[in-house]
């Protein structure tokens, strides 16, 4: 009796895979010295495949569903043993599991500035991340290329080289998407698509189908990041070029009357005196640039017809000087302060 129940723990009469967890890709059932008994059931769940190995070389493969496994329902492993039709002995053979489930949510990322080429700005450099699913399609030629062997793989072992492949063909998704360089933060679907259709050919050559894939952030570079602001601020006054321009002197007074203000003294004096010399040196860059766009089509008008009527730098200066007081007495908050400031320039420009 003890004889017979050693004999029967080393025939398997049924080949399944539980998942216990998220992230396995390949699984291989233990056989240890065990045998295949012909007519066990091999059991192949929903978002599963199950492969036969034997002796290295890739046999059948298994779809979902519930088998009696006999010489009918192997024949390349039943030609690979040139077994008899007849034949009824227990067997060995490796059998693997691979999970076809989405495995979603893999990151990916630019961890140093990849350089690309532009028509406009030559090589230039970009940094980018986002995310993207795939599924295991082709389980034999990811056993043949990826898996192997092992007795357990995962997605985390197979990250590293999936992220190698993005990276490597974001240049030519850059080249192929047909979008200008400083266009592509504003047209992040249609650069992942791209993206994705680069990409599908060296997924199907490890056994996989590449699912999804999202840009969540495009960062260009500084210098780059300069001119599109500067093409939003022409966006903003119509393309005119001259009204751009005032645009541009209109940003620049706050940053001149700052930079002389912190050089010409402190506190609130210094502050005046730095909003003051801003105030009239923001005139003269709007006199003279009233002038370029005139041309000779008008006589330039004195320099003290460019502020309106009854507002002087003097009265700024003066005017400052007397908030600066109720702040420094706690009448005026600094918010307060900086509000009345900014109303005071607007005024002169």
């Amino acid at each position: 009796m003890a004889l017979m129940d050693f004999i029967k723990k080393q025939f398997i009469d049924i080949i399944q895979w539980t998942e216990d967890g998220d992230g396995t890709l390949a699984w291989r059932f233990p056989m240890a010295d065990m045998e295949i008994q012909t007519g066990a059931a091999l059991v192949v769940r929903e978002s599963q495949m199950a492969v036969f190995v034997n002796e290295g070389q890739v046999a059948d493969v298994f779809g979902p569903g519930t088998y009696k496994l006999n010489t009918q329902t192997l024949p390349i492993l039943t030609y690979l043993k040139n077994w008899d039709k007849l034949f009824e002995s227990p067997f060995k053979s490796d059998v693997y599991f691979f999970s076809t489930r989405q495995q979603i949510d893999q990151k990916w990322g630019t961890p140093q500035p990849v350089t690309v080429r532009d028509p406009d700005f030559g090589a230039v450099r970009l940094r980018a991340f986002g995310n993207y699913a795939y599924r295991i399609a082709d389980p034999k030629r990811f056993h043949t290329e990826i898996s192997g062997t092992r007795e357990r793989y995962t997605a985390t072992d197979l990250d590293g080289q999936l992220r190698g492949l993005v990276l490597q063909h974001i240049a030519n998704a850059v080249a192929g998407s047909g979008i200008p360089f400083l266009d592509l933060a504003a047209n992040q679907i249609l650069f992942a698509q791209t993206l994705a259709k680069e990409l599908a050919t060296p997924f199907e050559a490890l056994g996989l189908k590449l699912e999804a894939l999202t840009v969540q952030s495009i960062s260009l570079p500084e210098e780059l990041q300069k001119i599109l602001d500067q093409k939003i601020g022409m966006g903003m006054v119509g393309n005119d070029m001259g009204k751009f321009m005032q645009y541009q002197t209109a940003q620049a007074i706050p940053k001149l009357a700052e930079g002389v203000g912190s050089g010409g003294g402190s506190g609130i004096a210094g502050d005046a005196m730095g909003l003051g010399a801003g105030v009239a040196l923001g005139q003269v860059l709007a006199q003279n640039l009233a002038a370029g766009l005139q041309g000779a089509q008008a006589p330039q008008a004195p320099a003290a017809a460019a502020a309106p009527a009854g507002v002087k730098p003097e009265d700024v200066m003066a005017t400052l000087e007397k908030l600066g007081e109720l702040k420094a007495k706690g009448i005026l908050t600094e918010d307060e302060f900086s509000a009345k400031k900014a109303e005071l320039l607007k005024k002169l420009v």
